[in-house]
């Protein structure tokens, strides 16, 4: 029986059903075929060797391609196994996944620390060095189970996620043979550049009733050098870190007592000030009305909208009996939203109807999965909720598109676009879902804006934007949304009235700019490297006397910049030693005042790129202020 294989450029080839990737890439061309490393079937990575029984869009995996290197990787990690597993060969093995970064194998049976990881590196270079054909090989599953006697976790896996395949794919290369689905590289040769990280700690599977497993951290790349600009990234990424910044700044803690939930100090306070007062000019761009809704709610408003049942499935869901009812701190703030929608009867002439909210909620995140401000438990989003007709939806879409653009050029991040499809947990029908699908691609081909697909990472109401951002060291972090969902307003009942005075459904626009504050914060601190514009900056300019002589005239220089963030260094200290402090506590602007400018009613300026200008009228200093906070200027200048 033929099949017809579609290709990236849209022409097709038909081939006999069970030819697998290398096969097709054959029936291209010898040249392709030879260098065929995997391939993409319906948006699936699999290995060159898995057979298409039916018809496909493909993409042949080539070492030119961007999906080469999570191969390479997950060749590296099977390396990494295999030089562990020589060293001690008592070590039991559960999964060795690729990464965005590299790769991780969790692993028991063996004591691992930091201190290990240089000689199972050596070893796993000896690996690298021989050049070992990774070849594909079966076994039947009684064998499979056989090879795992004593791996409860291979075992698990083979009961669980393959079930009912037999034979099962392994790889193998020297002695080492893991059960595995590929893809992989031709050989451990072509690993270039690798390296051990981090030792941690993981649950199986992921969660907390399970038993903790070592995870190994590591990378790779087809080149040393490669390697080596990942890893001064990586010590790059360990100096912005926005934990340690955090402390030396006092912006943030997040204390034993609320595990998951921030505590902003002042400094850090006066940052989510200045986000949220920006996000709320942008929201009024945009002609939403803020609202606010209790955090507290009873559960039963999340189940007809389908969020109680998969919070609580995920065990996301902070939720307890009282008085016979079942309550729930709020995981989101779609639900209550809606209820206000609904208090009042909608026409075709009130919409769109928009609410924005800071909204406080809430997420149950594991223990081991919580990071300072990127993985928190409590968070406040930057929410916002249309309600629009469905000749409304190209135009609503494409404007939030604009803003968000100009939202994140204002911090210097690149916005990367990615069109999230339906996936397993989805609900409403497969006409709903291409609609509203198809209206989200309209919108960013509207916008002329370049996206990628993600098939089936879609939140289970309706497609959506997911919204990326490349920081200064080229790291993608994921924050803010964009969500088109036509299931939601279905289940609640809403309605307006038509032109045609019969009721019709409204759609819901989900969005969030930023995504929440504590995320957004944390991206921000590592990006800017605390170094933040001065609009942004917790204090924006540090008046230094030059001696206490000098204090009072600081002070009337304080008042005549009242409208900003002004502190002065009354510290006993040489200038030299307040200079160093200003600039170690990351101040855009420092105003140096001495017996002269007091005279003169001036003050010297200096920046924190060390640039000085002397004799400078305080009023021009604030006209100055003005105009780059205003503007809100990504970088300080100094005065013209």
């Amino acid at each position: 029986m033929s099949i017809t294989v579609t290709l990236p450029d849209g022409s097709e080839l038909s081939v006999e059903a069970g030819s697998t990737v290398r096969d097709v890439a054959y029936e291209i061309g010898p040249g392709l075929g030879r260098d065929t490393v995997a391939g993409v079937v319906d948006g699936e990575f699999v290995a060159k060797e898995h057979p298409i029984e039916e018809d496909v869009s493909l993409e042949i995996v080539t070492p030119d391609s961007d999906e080469y290197l999570e191969a390479l990787r997950h060749s590296a990690a099977h390396v990494f196994a295999q030089a562990l597993q020589r060293l001690h060969p008592e070590a039991k093995l559960t999964i060795g996944p690729w990464t965005d970064q590299g790769f991780y194998y969790d692993v028991t049976g063996v004591d691992l620390d930091e201190a290990d990881l240089e000689e199972i590196s050596a070893e796993a270079q000896e690996i690298i060095e021989a050049d070992l054909p990774i070849e594909r090989v079966e076994m039947g599953r009684e064998e499979a189970f056989d090879y795992y006697d004593d791996n409860r976790f291979k075992r698990e896996i083979l009961e669980e996620e393959v079930a009912g395949e037999d034979p099962v794919s392994f790889y193998e290369q020297g002695e080492f043979c893991d059960l595995c689905r590929g893809p992989h590289v031709e050989s451990t040769g072509e690993i270039g550049g690798f390296a051990l990280l981090e030792i941690s700690g993981a649950y199986w599977r992921g969660s907390e009733d399970n038993e903790m497993l070592t995870r190994v951290y590591g990378t790779a790349f087809p080149s040393e050098d490669e390697l080596e600009a990942f890893l001064d990234r990586r010590e790059q990424a360990k100096e912005r870190d926005h934990r340690k910044i955090g402390r030396e700044m006092d912006l943030f803690s997040v204390p034993e007592h609320s595990p998951g939930c921030v505590h902003y100090h002042p400094n850090g306070m006066a940052i989510h000030r200045e986000l949220e007062e920006y996000i709320r000019t942008k929201n009024d761009e945009l002609g939403y009305e803020e609202v606010r809704t209790p955090e507290l709610n009873k559960a039963e408003l999340w189940k007809p909208t389908g969020h109680y049942e998969t919070f609580t499935e995920q065990g996301e869901m902070f939720a307890w009996e009282q008085d016979d009812t079942e309550y729930g701190l709020k995981p989101m703030n779609c639900a209550n939203h809606a209820y206000i929608y609904d208090r009042q009867v909608r026409s075709y002439r009130d919409l769109p109807v928009r609410f924005s909210e800071f909204g406080n909620v809430y997420r149950n995140e594991q223990s081991g999965e919580l990071s300072g401000l990127l993985r928190v438990r409590g968070m406040t989003q930057d929410d916002g909720h249309a309600f629009i007709r469905r000749d409304q939806i190209e135009g609503e879409i494409t404007r939030t598109l604009g803003i968000i653009e100009d939202i994140y050029g204002q911090f210097g991040l690149e916005v990367l676009y990615k069109l999230e499809t339906k996936g397993e947990t989805a609900v409403g029908s497969d006409e709903v879902w291409e609609e509203a699908t198809e209206s989200l691609r309209e919108a960013l081909e509207t916008a002329d804006l370049d996206y990628e697909v993600e098939e089936g990472e879609a939140a289970f109401y309706g497609p959506k934007i997911g919204l990326d951002a490349r920081d200064a060291l080229g790291r993608e972090w994921t924050i803010g949304t964009v969500q088109l969902d036509f299931n939601i307003p279905e289940r609640l009942d809403l309605s307006y009235t038509g032109e045609d005075n019969e009721e019709h459904r409204p759609v819901m626009v989900h969005r969030a700019l930023l995504g929440s504050f504590e995320r957004f914060m944390g991206v921000a601190i590592e990006h800017f490297d605390g170094d933040f514009p001065t609009w942004l900056a917790p204090e924006q300019v540090r008046i230094l006397p030059i001696s206490d002589d000098n204090l009072a005239y600081a002070e009337e220089v304080k008042r005549e910049l009242g409208e900003f963030r002004v502190g002065i260094e009354d510290r006993s200290w040489t200038i030299g030693k307040k200079i160093q402090a200003a600039h170690d506590d990351r101040v855009p602007y420092m105003l140096i005042v001495g017996g002269n400018e007091e005279e003169a009613n001036t003050v010297s300026v200096r920046d924190r790129f060390e640039r000085e200008q002397g004799d400078v009228d305080v009023v021009t200093v604030r006209d100055h202020l003005a105009s780059e906070v205003g503007q809100k200027r990504l970088e300080p200048d100094l005065l013209e």
